[in-house]
């Protein structure tokens, strides 16, 4: 059965997945790009981006992992770019050039509506203004018998767990303190909602912890 999932998302100890004053400058906030230096020296991340060279080992595993089996993502309008509220027009197209890392079709969270982009890699842009269920609705059907993968940001991921629609969360926990940002974990009881902690694997620069939902 394809899964909902959340995977190779960081989050600091004190639980912030993005630093503040996020914009064009900052895309993950001010001390964000710390979160993910787990991913950054990793010969998967040097790859994604035609470089060669990069660690290998567990991270590079897992962060390799977590492209696999996917069909369709799903984003929130953040990660997808600075914009805020009515487009001003189509020139911005992503933060990762004219190829970016998906290759599927990427549904993209709004409430202001975009013509569909197509990308050079198989890569096409969704703007979806109708919800969380819809867009869910639409890359399952993009992706078949394949994964949906939930990108972020963090309220994204916020409206699926506090709906249930997430079956399992691959958290990255990185060894800093953000201490302001993008909170994970306001005001959420995990466990109320049905999730276990099942699994956790120490990285070289992280800890990987393995959430999923309970067995009925």
């Amino acid at each position: 059965m394809p899964k909902l999932r959340v995977l190779s998302f960081a989050v600091s100890l004190d639980g912030f997945a993005a630093g503040p004053n996020q914009d064009l400058h900052n895309p993950l906030g001010v001390r964000g790009p710390e979160l993910m230096e787990w991913f950054f020296n990793t010969r998967s991340w040097r790859q994604m981006h035609g470089m060669e060279g990069g660690d290998i080992g567990i991270d590079d595993s897992i962060a390799e992992q977590g492209f696999q089996n996917i069909g369709a993502w799903i984003l929130g309008r953040n990660m997808f770019g600075p914009v805020r509220g009515p487009w001003p027009d189509e020139s911005w197209r992503g933060w990762w050039g004219e190829e970016p890392p998906y290759h599927t079709q990427v549904f993209v969270l709004t409430h202001h509506a975009r013509a569909s982009l197509q990308m050079n890699g198989g890569t096409v842009f969704h703007f979806v203004t109708d919800g969380i269920h819809v867009a869910l609705e639409r890359a399952r059907t993009a992706a078949g018998s394949r994964d949906v993968r939930v990108g972020g940001g963090v309220s994204t991921i916020r409206q699926y767990l506090s709906t249930g629609l997430l079956d399992d969360l691959h958290l990255v926990i990185r060894p800093v303190l953000l201490g302001s940002g993008e909170h994970l974990w306001h005001n959420l009881n995990l466990s109320a909602l049905g999730y276990e902690c099942w699994k956790s694997t120490a990285g070289e620069r992280a800890t990987h912890v393995y959430l999923r939902k309970r067995a009925a």
